[in-house]
């Protein structure tokens, strides 16, 4: 499949353009809209063929035309359960709109949107109105080793991705058979190891929450390490003090940033051209570039069934 130009809004590492190279959808130019230095410096250390245009609230700037594409993960962080809930009120979230704006202005064949999976309905609602489509939930523990719910709209119909079967020892270095986990503010009772946020008499520590060893899964990635790390703990663990008690073994380690270039489907050594807690930071908000792929399949398949 060839198609004109494709224009990138909230670009990050240009994980969009790997995803289109994967799918081998052919294009002309990629124009891509960023503001954070580190991605720009990633996405042009691994393609020299980009166009950046800067900051996306500067888009009527902008001297390009023949958009046959527009794709983007508008910021999230006034959706996402970690963060305050300020729904459109965020000013990154309200990023959306300038979205919305560019694709009525440049009116491409094709568009495609991700955002988190929210937590109240009449958010995602709002976005469906708008984007004059439903959004579909897919897991990237389809395609890796990640659980990462995320939602998606565009105008071609997108089907679940087949189950690669990958686990998280798959994508480890070494300590293949720890399992997920996290680190949480909790109250957690030191006897029955459950959580009592209530307990006046309980502190609150820096948790450690081993997952269930039943589900083979990495916690969603994000840009703090410790809500995604490893243990040898027994599955079900929840054990005060992570932090201050390693001493009395209390055994964890984070990712390596290999293996969240992994857990994200992205090449070994991609973010390489910055330092590893900047190439941490935009992992956590980038892409599952082979979610990415599967839904780029998607937009073939439904391309030939018109021709």
């Amino acid at each position: 499949m060839k198609i004109r130009n494709v224009l990138s809004l909230f670009d990050g590492m240009a994980c969009g353009r790997l995803a289109l190279e994967r799918a081998k959808i052919e294009f002309e130019k990629y124009y891509a809209s960023e503001i954070d230095n580190y991605c720009i410096t990633v996405a042009k250390d691994n393609f020299d063929d980009i166009v950046h245009l800067g900051d996306v609230q500067n888009w009527r700037e902008w001297e390009i035309d023949e958009i046959d594409l527009i794709i983007g993960g508008s910021p999230c962080q006034g959706f996402a359960n970690q963060g305050k809930h300020l729904n459109f009120d965020d000013p990154r979230s309200k990023l959306f709109f300038d979205f919305v704006d560019i694709l009525n202005h440049y009116k491409p064949k094709f568009f495609l949107l991700e955002n988190v999976l929210m937590s109240r309905k009449q958010w995602t609602d709002i976005i469906n109105e708008y984007m004059g489509v439903e959004g579909v939930l897919i897991n990237s523990k389809l395609v890796s080793a990640q659980e990462r719910k995320r939602l998606y709209w565009a105008n071609w119909d997108i089907s679940q991705p087949s189950d690669k079967n990958i686990g998280l020892g798959d994508i480890l270095t070494s300590n293949h058979d720890w399992s997920a986990s996290y680190i949480a503010g909790r109250k957690i009772n030191p006897l029955t190891q459950k959580r009592e946020d209530s307990n006046p008499d309980i502190p609150y520590t820096q948790a450690l929450h081993v997952k269930d060893n039943g589900d083979d899964k990495a916690y969603c990635l994000t840009t703090v390490q410790k809500d995604s790390i490893i243990s040898n703990k027994p599955p079900k663990s929840r054990i005060p003090n992570a932090f201050v008690d390693l001493e009395m073994g209390v055994d964890w380690r984070y990712f390596t940033l290999l293996e969240c270039e992994r857990l994200q489907t992205l090449p070994e050594g991609y973010t390489k051209a910055v330092s590893d807690n900047q190439g941490f930071k935009m992992i956590g908000n980038g892409w599952t570039v082979d979610v990415i792929v599967h839904i780029f399949e998607c937009l073939k398949a439904d391309h030939a069934k018109s021709i």
